[in-house]
């Protein structure tokens, strides 16, 4: 405690000033807490003073508090594009990353616990900088970092606000921030190091190696490519619902109709279903095979009932059977973009509605996927189908924008891959046919690409529909098979050392 105070008067993070009459003064507070390695053990013990910022008030003491953090297709995306042209992949953390950031807002804090000054007791801090806790903390961090690293020839991305693009010649090098998280990859190792030197001379940097280990996901190298897994994640996911002895299924969701809202009695916890439902959306990150399950899962957060509880048991035994597995990434081309769609129509028993699906490669890799509920109903499969191909284009396209900005130009068109014909036909057919007149106008750019020859859209036999695991429950034989074309598998054997 006594470090990390002396750390914050060492930053002019606040200066004592006399209590102002009718003014907002907000609290503070010590939070404590273990560091553990990517294997769960300890490694070293850590305290920070933080600020309550519950009550801080809008427009008095905190403005705009929106800041962006970089997208997973985005980093998936970075990743295989460093593979490709093998480039180094090192990891860094900003120590104390929000107390770097100047504040614009005049904001008053009472004294931390513990260590008010005998002299004053009475007065404020008056913050200068940025503090933990704060609602506008992380847009002035961002804003901050932001702001230094354009002045060293990065720009960022209008794709995704938090990639940073440099180049010089045939320099390449790109910062993914995800607050005071980072992932530096460079052309280089010279252009690396420089880099890394510029910003250790404005933030206080900590060279973390090799990325191995970022955002709560193991990263190691095996002689193809990258192996990403939440193993711990899992596992901790796992023993805090006392599940760790539970047998193991073959399949998440079972291939039974979709749950309805009015399913069963009303479940007792509905707490303990919500936190295991939220906890589950992350570990889709490396285990796309479990997305559909935790869509389904989290429609009915508001009234959890017992049979969808049963659901998200089932969901906690097929993680358990498959812990060691995660996503690979292999050394591939980054030339072309290919991907899946499928919509099951009408299959919510509640609402009508269908479920889009889709996963999307950048060569071999798998960088971006989704299962999400349609918004409006569709009339027949061709129309929930021809969403879907909506869906997954306007996908395609920010990919490619992005793959435009980052420096990797594909000259081919984005195969689009579904199995309904008549969604096929009405992508490239201009003739408004009289079951389609309710399809709203915007659904059509996907003909718009079509024409242009940006994208591509092309029948696939149901058999071989690799997003169908994005769409419905299936049978554990094709489960297994589609999972692994999406390169969700165990890890192969690994090489000495990570990236």
């Amino acid at each position: 405690m006594t470090d990390e105070y002396n750390a914050l008067i060492d930053n002019k993070t606040w200066e004592l000033v006399p209590r102002p009459s009718g003014i907002n003064v907000i609290r503070s507070m010590w939070i404590f807490a273990h560091k553990e390695n990517s294997d769960g053990s300890f490694a070293r013990y850590k305290v920070r003073l933080v600020s309550d910022g519950k009550t801080q008030q809008v427009g008095i003491d905190c403005g705009e508090t929106f800041s962006p953090v970089v997208k997973p297709a985005t980093i998936h995306t970075v990743l295989s594009l460093a593979l490709s042209k093998a480039c180094p992949i090192h990891q860094l953390n900003v120590k104390n990353a929000f107390l770097h950031s100047d504040l614009k807002e005049t904001i008053y804090m009472h004294q931390p616990l513990g260590f008010r000054d005998p002299n004053h007791p009475h007065h404020v801090c008056l913050l200068k900088k940025s503090l933990y806790g704060l609602k506008q903390s992380p847009r002035a961090w961002y804003t901050r970092f932001a702001d230094y690293v354009s002045t060293i020839g990065f720009t960022h991305s209008r794709s995704d606000n938090s990639l940073f693009i440099y180049r010089r010649g045939s320099s390449l090098a790109y910062i993914l921030l995800y607050v005071n998280d980072i992932i530096l990859t460079a052309s280089s190792d010279a252009l690396r190091r420089s880099i890394m030197t510029m910003l250790s001379s404005e933030f206080a940097m900590k060279d973390l190696g090799p990325l191995s280990y970022f955002l709560g996901i193991v990263v190691k190298r095996h002689s193809g490519g990258l192996f990403l897994s939440q193993r711990k994640y899992a596992a901790e996911i796992i023993e805090r619902d006392v599940m760790s002895s539970c047998k193991s299924t073959s399949t998440p969701v079972d291939a039974k109709p979709n749950l309805s809202a009015a399913a069963g009695a009303p479940y007792e916890d509905p707490t303990r279903y919500r936190s295991l439902a939220g906890a589950f959306q992350y570990l889709t990150f490396t285990k796309p095979d479990i997305t559909y399950a935790i869509q389904q899962v989290c429609f009915f957060m508001h009234d959890p009932r017992v049979e969808h509880m049963n659901a998200i048991k089932r969901i906690i035994r097929y993680i358990q059977g498959t812990l060691d597995y995660g996503l690979h990434l292999y050394h591939s081309s980054t030339s072309t973009l290919v991907s899946y769609t499928d919509a099951d129509w009408g299959g919510c028993p509640d609402t009508r509605r269908s479920t889009s699906g889709y996963c999307m490669f950048l060569g071999s890799n798998l960088v971006s996927w989704s299962a999400k509920r349609q918004a409006t109903l569709s009339r027949s499969s061709a129309e929930a189908e021809y969403r879907g191909v909506a869906n997954v284009v306007s996908e395609s396209c920010w990919l490619r924008n992005l793959l435009l900005e980052v420096h990797c130009l594909i000259q081919k068109a984005t195969l689009v891959y579904c199995d309904n014909i008549s969604a096929i036909y009405l992508s490239g057919n201009s003739v408004q046919h009289q079951r389609t007149k309710h399809i709203e106008i915007n659904i059509h750019f996907v003909r718009e690409k079509v024409a242009r020859g940006h994208v591509r859209v092309c029948h696939v036999p149901s058999r071989y529909q690799i997003a169908d695991i994005f769409t419905k429950g299936l049978p554990s034989v094709l489960f297994e098979d589609f999972r692994d074309s999406l390169s969700v598998r165990r890890p192969p054997a690994m090489t000495a050392g990570v990236c």
